[in-house]
């Protein structure tokens, strides 16, 4: 009996991809419907609406009535959130309704005590929880990882000199193409102008849509001061720096350990050296077990976010996301393959080849650090690139090279002072590119991290920090593209920086 070969993995998650777009344009968030909970008695209750022609707002003491039409589910729910974060008093009134008995009457709805205002979910996003879980298990093997890597990497420079040597090329690449990806957002959104062609109506949804969510992001964030960001990059305690997840503080605290590993005697530095590189062997393991839910957990996420925001938000804002969408792709599909063919002997098909199951990855969880163990195993399996250079590079990337993000952030910092008529010097969009390629470094790598750093850049040229509503709508679709340019960015390092070393192997694509 023949034995009936299944597609490779790469396939079954770009097939997985395509399935979950489609699965979630079909079976998604109803526009038309809100789940209202109120408190009735004791109790609370629940009831869902549909079809409304207005839905009101009535608050005591203030004579307008705050209005809302059919088509404004996500204005609504903002709308009440701020009510309830104001903790005002109000009523709500719903009139239009039609009668299931006669469609040609109409009946007017009033809530009062209202709790919470939501869509009503769908299959697409009831699903969502077996992405996370993909999510999880990747991020959850993410920092273990980073700290056994990276201090066998240092570990196994042999010595200081070759440690700065590596260390000093590494950082400067990933500062060069941060630097090349900012200018090239620049460029694109001062020839395209993006923001000069959003209408009126427009940008008045989506401040009014999202202003509550970028008024918490505001909140949270605080100040933002360069120097204390160079002294917590030091941590006080490393145990805390693992339970908090801190990216940078793991990586300072493992490079150095590494560092001192190599100085000190082989016979006392070896059995930690082969602890750490067991459990970075056994982290790259655990990657092929966990890879085996990818297509499942791909699906999940890719249908939750189609079945949630639609592509109906991509037509108010086309011009911004085209912009920065085809920067990103002149920066993954122009210039790391020029750095290679300048730097390496890797073909560009080849190293393309070698990499789809990591930006398919990326694309789906939107995050470079749980893409980063993948990231390891294609860079060493389908690229040839040392263990050594793989563990030192790539973690170090995941957390300092944003390239994407760094693109995006230079698109919609000009994209914004547009809308608001803010004309941007040469001064001030140089500021952007220093202020975005710093800001970078200090990116975590998880989703939606880049909207916050984009508010500092906005601080530093005056634009008005409110204008992130204006992009929070695509904001998570956008986020999807850009990690892809982060990851390979990362990929891209690594082979370069192994070339120039001579630590790199012919690729055996036969299992790419």
């Amino acid at each position: 009996m023949k034995r009936i070969k299944l597609p490779k993995l790469h396939h079954q998650i770009l097939a997985a991809l395509i399935l979950g777009a489609i699965f979630g344009s079909i079976f998604n968030v109803n526009k038309d419907k809100l789940v209202i909970s109120f408190l009735s008695g004791n109790s609370i209750k629940t009831a869902t609406v549909k079809g409304w022609e207005q839905f009101s707002f009535i608050i005591p003491g203030q004579a307008d009535t705050v209005k809302f039409g059919k088509t404004q589910q996500q204005e609504i729910i903002s709308y009440h959130s701020k009510l309830k974060k104001e903790s005002k008093s109000f009523k709500i009134l719903i009139s239009g309704i039609p009668l299931p008995e006669d469609k040609a009457v109409n009946r007017i709805q009033t809530f009062s005590n209202v709790v919470s205002i939501s869509k009503e979910g769908a299959i697409s996003t009831d699903i969502k929880w077996i992405g996370d879980i993909f999510i999880r298990l990747l991020s959850m093997i993410a920092i273990p990882l980073v700290f056994a890597s990276l201090t066998v990497g240092a570990a196994s420079l042999g010595d200081i000199r070759k440690f700065a040597r590596i260390g000093g090329k590494t950082i400067s690449y990933y500062l060069i193409t941060t630097v090349i990806a900012i200018t090239i957002g620049l460029v694109l959104a001062n020839l395209v102008k993006p923001g000069e062609r959003m209408s009126v109506d427009t940008k008045k949804r989506m401040l009014s849509t999202y202003t509550e969510d970028a008024s918490s992001k505001i909140e949270n964030l605080g100040s933002y001061d360069i120097k204390q960001q160079i002294v917590n990059i030091i941590p006080r305690n490393p145990i805390k720096a693992f339970t908090d997840g801190d990216m940078l503080q793991i990586i300072f605290f493992s490079v150095f350990l590494g560092l001192i590993l190599s100085l000190i005697s082989k016979e006392k530095a070896s059995p930690l050296i082969k602890f750490f590189d067991g459990l970075s062997d056994s982290m790259i393991k655990m990657v092929d077990v966990i890879m085996l839910m990818a297509p499942i957990g791909v699906f999940a996420l890719i249908s939750a976010t189609v079945g949630e925001f639609g592509f109906d938000i991509l037509q108010t804002l086309i011009w911004y996301a085209a912009v920065v969408i085809v920067g990103l792709m002149i920066h993954t599909f122009g210039v790391y393959p020029i750095l290679l063919r300048i730097f390496s002997k890797i073909k560009t098909i080849t190293f393309f080849k070698g990499i789809r199951r990591v930006q398919t990855i990326a694309f789906s969880t939107s995050s470079s650090a749980a893409t980063l163990p993948v990231n390891m195993e294609c860079c060493q399996e389908n690229l040839g690139v040392s263990k050594s250079i793989t563990s030192f590079v790539l973690p170090l990337g995941a957390t300092i090279n944003m390239d994407g993000t760094a693109l995006y952030q230079g698109v919609a910092a000009v994209f914004i002072a547009q809308v608001f008529g803010i004309d941007l010097n040469f001064t001030q969009q140089i500021t952007i590119i220093i202020t975005a390629t710093l800001a970078s470094i200090g990116t975590a790598p998880v989703p939606g991290v880049g909207i916050i750093m984009l508010i500092i850049i906005l601080k530093s040229v005056g634009i008005p920090e409110e204008g992130i509503a204006l992009i929070m709508g695509v904001d998570r679709i956008l986020d999807m593209c850009r990690t892809i340019t982060n990851v390979t960015g990362d990929a891209a390092g690594a082979v370069i920086i192994a070339s120039s070393e001579k630590e790199i192997l012919h690729p055996d694509l036969s299992n790419a």
